[in-house]
């Protein structure tokens, strides 16, 4: 069973949607108790980097997810949940993240004359084997909403790459923790089977 985490950032019935298409077993919840009983973990989310941290905090829910992955429980972030596995954000600036993994979450530059935030479909390059993007062809597009990227502090992690501008860290995969800054719940087929990867893990 999946719980996916509610702590009220929004993006929940899009991820239930999804998970409902392919047959997964999962509870949407604010329990640190089916945290524990879960066989998996989603951290989905849109909204300010602080504000999430915040409402984690709030819930109880923060140590809770660190000792959780911390055990090897396999977690999920999306999008806004992806950048709180790491430590900081510019967003937020003097406010922790989970440092889940090493690594930061820049503003895009306005240098490059692009639209901020990226908001639409952009292609994925593949720098290493991954069981999130096993059967996705690189250069599949998949679609993004976000004003922040991740520059991990090592590039082992990063599982998918993107330009925009900048260059984006776009997905990370070490150990038990998978991440994607897109959003596999609205990219079409290609993030159904990339949600699908996740839950047959």
């Amino acid at each position: 069973m999946i719980a996916v985490i509610d702590y009220d950032a929004g993006n929940m019935k899009s991820v239930e949607k999804a998970l409902d298409y392919l047959n997964a077993e999962y509870v949407v919840t604010k329990d640190a108790e089916v945290l524990r009983k879960a066989d998996k973990l989603i951290l989905p989310g849109v909204g300010a980097f602080k504000d999430a941290m915040t409402a984690l905090d709030s819930f109880g829910l923060t140590e809770e997810i660190k000792s959780l992955v911390k055990g090897g429980k396999p977690i999920l972030g999306i999008c806004l949940g992806m950048q709180l596995f790491f430590d900081e954000s510019e967003e937020s600036p003097g406010v922790k993240g989970l440092s889940l993994l090493p690594g930061k979450i820049l503003k895009f530059s306005s240098e490059y004359g692009l639209k901020i935030p990226q908001i639409g479909w952009n292609s994925l390059d593949f720098p290493k084997e991954s069981k999130l993007f096993q059967g996705i062809k690189e250069g599949s597009y998949v679609y993004f909403v976000h004003s922040y990227y991740l520059k991990a502090e090592d590039e082992k992690i990063v599982a998918a790459t993107c330009e925009y501008g900048n260059h984006v860290h776009a997905a990370v995969e070490w150990e038990n923790i998978y991440a994607c800054q897109f959003h596999p719940e609205k990219s079409s087929d290609v993030g159904l089977r990339i949600l699908k990867n996740y839950v047959e893990i």
